[in-house]
């Protein structure tokens, strides 16, 4: 599977953005749906992922009550709508897919930079 990730770019600090993620190839059994990030000089974290359309949606603490997770099935793309957006959310946003049996996501997009501004 092939992941496109977008939507990234500059914003002020209470700003939005909608990043979005679009799947291509082996997309037919796909279990999760995630989003990830890495800020400069930190390891890559999770941030919120998906499962069987929609029955489980978890976040990490940080950005629970200002992020969202959604899925448009019908064009294999899932979205990260990011409300009052904090300098400290800055990193570089990755989508990625994990397939049923697996532990792990794999199948990680190019990412997309998000940059929040104080």
């Amino acid at each position: 599977v092939q992941l496109q990730a977008s939507g990234g770019g500059l914003v002020q600090a209470g700003g939005s953005l909608r990043l979005s993620c679009v799947a291509s190839g082996r997309t037919v059994g796909i279990y999760a749906r995630g989003w990830f990030r890495q800020a400069p000089g930190k390891e890559r974290e999770f941030v919120a992922e998906i499962i069987s359309n929609g029955a489980v949606i978890s976040y990490t603490d940080s950005v629970k009550g200002r992020f969202t997770i959604s899925r448009d099935r019908a064009k294999n793309t899932w979205f990260l709508q990011m409300n009052s957006l904090k300098p400290e959310d800055t990193a570089v946003y990755y989508c990625a897919v994990r397939f049923p049996g697996v532990s792990e996501y794999g199948s990680w997009g190019q990412g997309t930079l998000v940059t929040v501004s104080s």
